[in-house]
């Protein structure tokens, strides 16, 4: 039986992980990205561990240092639109990791086999889609879909001027 993705949790892992590539990669200073990443993959290696408080810094470490072949990222794309986590023989062939990370993929295999493959997930989704929106949850029960939301017209009007990165410049005048 297969395993379950913790979608929710990869979603987490690639915005910490997005904001802290984001940290680093300034052009006014372009190696910064590079030496960063470098230090914590000399961390990740001497103490697996450390991954267990910070689980992002796996991505961040093998930021732009994995390839996925076309035809694994159909893989990829299935398996997270299931949920569903890869078997380690699917999984070793659906991704290309760079000789010298050799020894951290595996000391990180050792530590958290899942954790692995859930930074390669985020791996996979910066690659395609960056800061976009996350992958969809998936529903095991689609029936009740409808009844989070309501009709669509005039539904919590004043909760929406709550919302992050709402703005509405009627909302601050007093007179229409």
């Amino acid at each position: 039986m297969a395993q379950q993705l913790n979608i929710s949790r990869i979603n987490e892992l690639k915005d910490n992980a997005y904001d802290n590539i984001m940290s680093y990669d300034d052009p006014d200073t372009p190696q910064a990205l590079s030496q960063f990443t470098g230090q914590i993959r000399g961390v990740l290696l001497a103490d697996p561990k450390m991954l267990a408080s910070v689980p992002e810094y796996l991505p961040v470490a093998l930021f732009e240092r994995v390839k996925f072949p076309s035809d694994a990222k159909r893989k990829w794309a299935d398996w997270l639109s299931r949920g569903v986590q890869p078997e380690w023989d699917e999984f070793k062939v659906s991704i290309a990791f760079n000789n010298a990370d050799l020894p951290l993929v595996l000391a990180v295999r050792a530590y958290s086999e899942a954790l692995l493959v859930e930074s390669c997930a985020v791996l996979y989704l910066l690659e395609t889609q960056g800061k976009q929106a996350p992958v969809a949850q998936v529903e095991e029960d689609d029936s009740d879909l409808g009844a989070d939301y309501g009709s669509g017209y005039g539904d919590d009007d004043e909760e929406d001027s709550d919302e992050e990165g709402y703005y509405d410049r009627y909302d601050d005048e007093e007179n229409y």
